[in-house]
């Protein structure tokens, strides 16, 4: 890819510093490029580094949710996270952000599954990262992503941090009988539709009403109605997940707020109790919405971050990094 199909017209959630004297502000290494899935789509990539010459102390692949893309304020956290030395890795998922395909269309998750997969494995092939402990992060519908990249490559990871995980559609958003079977007749045939009546979910789920325009002005942010293929993908996918939830091994922290109406937190109590993995954390804020990363007030948010911080810090060899 070109250096111009990277260039758009700077517009930054943090203001208007650009994004190479943000990063240098912050003290990390951050770039950008597009990968190639084996499929043939273009998806657009982050990665953001410690800017430290030593090794970092872990790589984090992350994912986003839906509507989302990791341009806009989903770097608050990788900046973060490696600022505390981990390199994190991302791309914008098909139909998502600056990625190929429909915008906010998955037609199948099994396939950006597949393409998620095959990017992270392009990146531990690095032998400047051999051996370093690896960890999925995933937000929302990034979550369930997660939990279906561990259950394709169970042993390609060594923990996962799984914010608000969608491993079921909340009843409250959740399309109603016999609206749910009219829309599962019509996708058939019209899947790019976006129809699905449901509320805005960025009202649902930032708290701190100075951030809802922040949020807003994402210029890839997808904010009309869901489209009828991706509703249904999702449906199953998460139905597919409720079922799964025993099976799941990998060494996880789950994060979620009690007032979250976007993603159930009680979903995320039983994946808890009924995972087979031997380390598991949960964690339930009690009044905090479905964005805990952004929408939270400040001092919300680095109560999660420092958890999610800690439990990492403890499975890569002990507490270096002061948050």
């Amino acid at each position: 890819m070109s250096d111009q199909q990277l260039e758009t017209t700077e517009i930054n959630f943090w203001g208007e510093t650009s994004e190479e004297d943000y990063f240098n502000l912050k003290g990390i290494i951050g770039s950008k490029s597009f990968f190639t899935s084996p499929r043939g789509l273009n998806l657009f990539t982050r990665s953001w580094l410690p800017s430290s010459s030593s090794p970092p102390r872990g790589l984090i692949f992350m994912v986003h949710g839906y509507g989302n893309d990791v341009s806009w304020t989903f770097q608050s956290t990788p900046i973060f996270l490696a600022q505390m030395g981990f390199a994190c890795f991302a791309l914008d998922i098909e139909g998502h952000g600056r990625s190929d395909g429909v915008r906010a269309y998955v037609p199948s998750v099994d396939l950006v599954v597949d393409d998620i997969i095959s990017f992270f494995n392009s990146i531990k092939q690095n032998p400047k990262y051999h051996g370093l402990p690896r960890f999925l992060f995933g937000e929302s519908m990034g979550g369930a992503i997660c939990l279906l990249i561990h259950f394709a490559d169970p042993l390609g990871f060594d923990g996962a941090v799984l914010v608000a995980p969608m491993c079921k559609i909340s009843d409250k958003v959740r399309p109603k009988w016999p609206i749910d079977q009219f829309l599962i007749m019509i996708s058939r045939f019209l899947p790019t539709w976006a129809i699905v009546p449901t509320e805005d979910l960025l009202e649902k789920s930032i708290k701190v009403e100075e951030k809802k325009p922040i949020a807003k002005r994402n210029p890839m942010r997808y904010g009309e109605k869901p489209r009828l293929g991706t509703v249904m993908e999702l449906l199953r996918v998460t139905d597919y997940l409720g079922k799964k939830l025993k099976d799941v091994s990998i060494p996880f922290i789950v994060v979620h707020g009690s007032a979250d109406v976007v993603t159930d937190p009680e979903v995320s109590r039983e994946l808890y109790e009924d995972a087979k993995s031997k380390d598991k954390t949960l964690k339930i804020y009690q009044g905090m919405m479905h964005s805990m990363l952004f929408g939270e007030p400040d001092d919300n948010i680095d109560i999660v971050r420092k958890d999610i911080v800690s439990w990492l810090n403890d499975r890569c060899g002990g507490d270096k990094t002061n948050v």
